[in-house]
């Protein structure tokens, strides 16, 4: 049990600290990043329920619209929706928040606080957890989880010169947690190498991003 403990966490950690160290221009301090990390793992607790609350309206009458309102309504709303609360309360009057990478580092903080939780739940489990379950989770769903979280950080970030940007931060994470269940619960012919491509799609196109508000960063002139 100890060992799978250390295997469903150990990937947070590590995705945790990459985003740190991505952050060269002007560091996060570590007691907000730590808030992050708790809160995103406590709202798990209200997800939990609220998902829960969701599921007795799952349709039965057609299995693609059963997958596709538990891939977009049951978790990927649900999830998105509360990440993006903390989020909002923990840092948008907040100091700290000066710059547009801070947006990324949050949000995906925030994310790895609840994929911490999941992935617990989920590795422990003694029906469905175990090292194959830690390993293909700490590949897919919890960089899956991160990749949200810069989705919706850039355009949180945007949002502080442009609210407008706020719809874009809530709605496209759902959109990409939702069809990120989809296509791994859809039963369909070549399911596994679509979905590899999306993940390798999420991947760029998350790194473009991180790239893109890192060159806007008021602080790398100072840094040269």
């Amino acid at each position: 049990m100890y060992n799978l403990f250390i295997l469903a966490v150990a990937p947070i950690f590590i995705s945790a600290f990459y985003i740190y160290i991505r952050d060269k221009y002007e560091k996060e301090p570590i007691r907000l990043l730590i808030t992050g990390l708790i809160f995103g793992s406590i709202i798990s607790i209200p997800i939990g329920f609220c998902e829960e609350y969701l599921e007795r309206f799952t349709p039965t009458s057609n299995n693609f619209l059963r997958i596709f309102y538990i891939s977009f309504i049951v978790a990927g709303f649900c999830e998105e929706i509360f990440k993006f609360i903390v989020l909002y309360f923990l840092i948008w009057r907040e100091k700290n928040f000066n710059e547009p990478f801070d947006g990324i580092v949050y949000a995906v903080i925030i994310s790895l606080g609840f994929a911490m939780t999941e992935n617990i739940l989920y590795v422990i489990n003694p029906q469905i957890g175990g090292i194959y379950t830690a390993l293909t989770r700490a590949i897919f769903s919890v960089p899956g989880h991160g990749l949200f979280g810069v989705t919706m950080g850039y355009f949180f970030a945007l949002a502080k010169v442009n609210k407008n940007y706020f719809y874009p931060a809530i709605i496209l994470p759902i959109f990409l947690h939702g069809l990120f269940n989809l296509i791994l619960l859809c039963e369909i012919p070549f399911a596994m190498l679509i979905f590899i491509m999306y993940a390798i799609y999420l991947w760029n196109s998350g790194q473009k991003k991180m790239q893109k508000h890192l060159d806007c960063s008021p602080f790398k002139t100072h840094k040269k």
